[in-house]
């Protein structure tokens, strides 16, 4: 910004409080809250790692995102299965599939799958060594290519303040809401949400929260469960009756690039539902 530009945002502002000075009391605090919601806080310097300061176990989760062709669902969905039989029945392997999701409200043709590796990065060396070395695995991904447009993954850490993942039963949908951060800003983003989580209790529909470590950064996913879309619309009205989940989500909107939202339903292999 340059210096004539910057003194004129400066003046606004400036305007703005001497205006709400002479109004009265009232209209000085209704202005420095909505200036507060506005500009972003201070981050200040620390000399420990984001990861170490949001995320308090030496456990790595993976997602998997996978793009497949529209006429191929079938054979890949087939052949996942395969793999997570594969992981399950190989526990040298200290890969344990956590949940496996098709979109139903997003990008279609969609899947995604959260892996978590107890032990940290070294546990994922050598799980990738092994399944590398092991002729099901890689006959499973050389097949697996041809029923895929693209794929991503990224290691993601979950927050600490998020409760902890519990296995669902039923028929539940899956809401998985995933936010670009600006550059900075993920302990700003921790310290509203360690609060904020707190409106959001009600029916566990808190099932994880996660921000990543390699791959896209900056990057947060919240993933909620419900019973149906209905329930989701109550859940989420009733949160914004509570005094105060406006303010988190006032001061978090700041620091926001880009979000989406998708719909997720379980697939017949997934361990939660």
């Amino acid at each position: 910004m340059d210096h004539g530009k910057f003194c004129r945002v400066f003046q606004l502002f400036s305007g703005v409080e001497r205006r709400a000075f002479h109004s009265g009391s009232s209209c000085l605090e209704s202005s420095e809250g909505w200036l507060s919601k506005l500009l972003v806080r201070k981050i200040e310097p620390t000399k420990e790692s984001h990861s170490r300061l949001l995320a308090d176990k030496e456990v790595i989760y993976e997602i998997q995102t996978h793009n497949v062709k529209p006429d191929k669902t079938e054979g890949y969905l087939k052949n996942m299965e395969k793999k997570a039989n594969l992981i399950k029945n190989c526990p040298d392997l200290q890969i344990e599939l956590v949940g496996s999701w098709g979109v139903s409200v997003g990008d279609q043709d969609q899947f995604l799958h959260i892996c978590r590796y107890k032990g940290g990065y070294s546990t994922i060396d050598k799980s990738g060594a092994m399944l590398k070395n092991n002729q099901d695995a890689q006959s499973l991904l050389k097949e697996r290519a041809g029923y895929l447009r693209s794929r991503h993954s990224q290691f993601i850490l979950p927050f600490s303040y998020w409760p902890e993942i519990k296995m669902r039963t039923g028929n539940s949908i899956y809401e998985v809401r995933s936010y670009t951060l600006k550059p900075g800003t993920m302990i700003e983003w921790g310290n509203n949400w360690a609060r904020a989580i707190n409106f959001r209790r009600e029916n566990e529909e808190a099932f994880a929260g996660f921000f990543s470590q390699v791959g896209r950064l900056y990057q947060v996913h919240h993933f909620w469960t419900y019973a149906d879309l209905q329930t989701r619309k109550e859940t989420r009205e009733s949160a914004w009756r509570k005094p105060g989940w406006d303010e988190c989500v006032a001061y978090t909107v700041p620091l926001i690039k880009k979000m989406e939202s998708r719909i997720l339903y379980p697939l017949s292999f997934s361990p939660t539902h």
